[in-house]
């Protein structure tokens, strides 16, 4: 197998020479719609012998005994889319005081000496050194100084008892800790009694019309319309008057920043669950995307989560193809054709090598300890694809990243339910190490009913706690990937773009019957306290149904016409700013009430698998017909390798050189890139179902494979 790396395609960290290639869901249907302030740089430095700290900052911690509740059945969104500076110390004395100090819940700094460029300028978090350094903060509790890449400092603000870790000379330090009550990324998470308590980063990576209106709105008048990214980045690029195909970087610079990462933490939770799209790797042919540029923020999301001790659910959420016809797969209503069609299995052994490929990198040890969990893939339509056939994708591609990891605490599995009853899945892979159960249950989506939130408090116990509290006892770990404060559809775009909400009878794809106005839903400036409240405990019965979840979504941006969030159920932020989500989410313990408690530390299962129920590729493709007459590909191509990358801090000049690893965790997996075999016909990977399979083609014979070259330095 020979290797190619990404690189070097950063031009000193800032823009990214262009490739000659280029939610939410909507409703239920195939042919439907989908459903800033600071800024670091990476560095990115040459390969070495890894050798990052990963001594404990902290004492091993007592057990958190929290509530750990559950209880019911749910409705699945089968329907949608829609923080004074220290004092100078000398350094050793300096580290001793400060550590302990941190355990006492003071917030002041601990210190490194470095010299560094511009050593003369003034920080509040700064001082002098008799050998014209530069001392700086590497850690801090509640009110220490935390230094940003541009040099400037803002106050870490946490009540919580966490504390924020970055050395430059120690970039992979694993030392940062975002609550008293959650282990440090250098200790263990003992998923089942620390609870998984998340918000997603969607529409930054990954960009959906609801959570990033104002681009879509720009090219509103553009026919055809602008409704996915595909046709985004298309117009994007037309644009050149308008800031071009640039314009995908300023929001991945503004949109998410480090500054949400410390908010993340401040507010009480631990996880971030980021989607990302395969462009972030490659891509082929004619694809529009942008490739790779996206990938240098998903190392800015990690270097950020490890700063300040966020674990992380890496997402894939957009796959060729498209795995479910959304907008949020990257091409809205060009069908499923993912294990569906005559494309479906060359989809899928494309998307595997993907799956591969982000495996490998983050098992790398700098940074397994912040990325914990990896969504193969995100909401697949099992009724397009098949219960069988998904279980097989699902199961090759668990196998897929074993043969990376293998069974020594490898990353956690997500894989999500495909929108099939969640008992289901209970007897999938037993003896499988580390697998967990994505599902996301929505109310907006179904039925419209003009009730206010404090009418449905209830509705999370009622509908989703037993049945989680069946799936942790029967299973094992289950995640709700996603969910929201949403009750109905009403918000810009939510449904996708220009096709209006099932609540007040505007909805595009079908005549629905108007349940009211959508006002007093959207326009939230004028919310009384008391409905917030009812929001609030609408939130809180979520969180406790739920048991371990991400809410759909921390942040959404705001409509260029009206200036403001056009979907405020849909933001934590923006609940957290004005009072309607708690500012502690350990408030929602308890909230269904003692209908049950499960608080024990789920088995990690032993990786002895039985793949033989799970054959790959499947013996049919929905279709399609047998894989043995379909377009797949062969294992010969050369494989992209993802580099890596660490924070950077103007005026600051590490003393050491950073291994940031080479992209490639085991170096015995030696096969190539799945590709197309020389002189065979490919459909596009976006053809349908309906096309026809092309002439068969045999596979090509595998060649003695070449060995695996070391990626250039970045």
């Amino acid at each position: 197998m020979s290797h190619t790396n990404q690189g070097p395609y950063l031009d000193e960290y800032g823009s990214v020479p262009l490739d000659p290639q280029q939610r939410f869901y909507g409703q239920g249907g195939l042919n439907s719609p989908s459903r800033d302030s600071f800024q670091s740089n990476i560095q990115y430095a040459s390969t070495s012998q890894f050798a990052a700290s990963s001594d404990h900052l902290n004492p091993i911690r007592d057990n958190y005994s929290g509530y750990e509740r559950s209880t019911l059945q749910m409705d699945e969104k089968d329907a949608a889319y829609a923080r004074k500076p220290s004092r100078r110390r000398p350094i050793i004395i300096g580290c001793i005081v400060a550590t302990i100090l941190i355990i006492a819940g003071v917030g002041v700094g601990v210190y490194f000496a470095l010299r560094g460029k511009d050593e003369d300028s003034s920080s509040s978090s700064s001082s002098g050194t008799k050998g014209g350094g530069t001392v700086k903060a590497v850690t801090g509790g509640d009110g220490s100084q935390v230094m940003l890449e541009d040099g400037s400092t803002f106050a870490y603000s946490n009540s919580f008892g966490g504390h924020w870790y970055y050395d430059p000379n120690d970039p992979f330090n694993n030392g940062a800790k975002a609550q008293s009550w959650t282990p440090a990324l250098n200790e263990t998470f003992r998923y089942g009694v620390d609870r998984i308590r998340g918000v997603n980063f969607g529409g930054w990576l990954n960009i959906e019309p609801f959570m990033a209106p104002a681009l879509f709105e720009k090219y509103g008048d553009i026919t055809p319309r602008v409704v996915d990214e595909w046709t985004l980045q298309e117009a994007m690029r037309a644009d050149t008057a308008g800031g071009g195909i640039s314009q995908l970087e300023e929001h991945y610079k503004t949109f998410i920043t480090e500054k949400d990462f410390h908010d993340v933490a401040a507010a009480g939770l631990n996880y971030i669950r980021l989607p990302i799209p395969y462009w972030a790797i490659e891509v082929r042919d004619n694809e529009p995307y942008e490739p790779h540029v996206c990938w240098k923020y998903v190392l800015k999301a990690i270097a950020w989560a490890r700063k300040y001790g966020l674990r992380i659910n890496l997402d894939l959420h957009a796959v060729p193809g498209s795995q479910n016809s959304w907008n949020h797969s990257g091409r809205l209503n060009k069908g499923v054709n993912l294990l569906n069609g005559p494309m479906g299995l060359a989809n899928a052994q494309r998307t595997l090598d993907y799956i591969r490929i982000i495996a490998e990198f983050i098992h790398q040890p700098q940074y397994r300890n912040v990325v914990t969990m990896f969504c193969v893939l995100n909401e697949p339509r099992e009724p397009f694809i098949g219960a069988k056939q998904l279980e097989s994708f699902s199961a090759e591609a668990y196998r897929v990243v074993r043969e990376v990891t293998g069974n020594e605490e490898g990353v956690w599995v997500s894989i999500h339910e495909g929108f099939r009853s969640w008992g289901d899945w209970d007897n999938f892979l037993p003896n499988a190490h580390r697998v967990t159960i994505d599902y996301h249950p929505y109310i907006a989506f179904g039925d419209q009913v003009d009730k206010d939130w404090s009418e449905r408090t209830q509705v999370p116990c009622d509908s989703w706690a037993q049945n989680v509290q069946d799936r942790l006892t029967k299973f094992g770990l289950m995640n709700a990937g996603e969910f929201s404060n949403a009750i109905n559809d009403c918000g810009l775009y939510l449904n996708g773009v220009e096709e209006g909400v099932r609540y007040d009878g505007s909805y595009v794809p079908e005549r629905i019957t108007r349940a009211g106005s959508c006002d007093k839903y959207t326009d939230w400036p004028t919310f009384t306290d008391e409905r917030k409240e009812g929001i609030k405990q609408f939130a809180m019965a979520s969180m406790d149904a739920l048991h371990n979840y991400f809410f759909w979504n921390w942040k959404i941006g705001n409509s260029s016409v009206s200036g403001k969030v056009e979907t405020p159920a849909w933001s934590y932020s923006l609940g957290l700013e004005n009072g309607w989500m708690p500012k502690d989410p350990r408030e929602a313990d308890g909230f269904c009430g003692d209908k049950f408690a499960f608080n024990q530390q789920i088995s990690d299962g032993s990786g002895d698998v039985n793949y033989a129920p799970y054959p790959w590729p499947p013996t049919s493709i929905n279709n399609a017909g047998s894989p043995s007459t379909m377009p797949q590909y062969t294992p010969t191509g050369a494989v992209p390798t993802l580099p890596g990358g660490t924070l950077t801090i103007s005026g600051v000049k590490p003393t050491k050189t950073a291994d940031v690893g080479n992209g490639w965790a085991n170096p015995d997996d030696q096969a190539g890139l799945m590709v197309p075999i020389e002189g065979c016909t490919y459909l596009d990977p976006w053809v349908g179902d309906k096309a026809a399979v092309p002439p068969a083609c045999r596979v090509a014979r595998r060649e003695a494979l070449p060995q695996p070259t070391q990626p250039p330095a970045l």
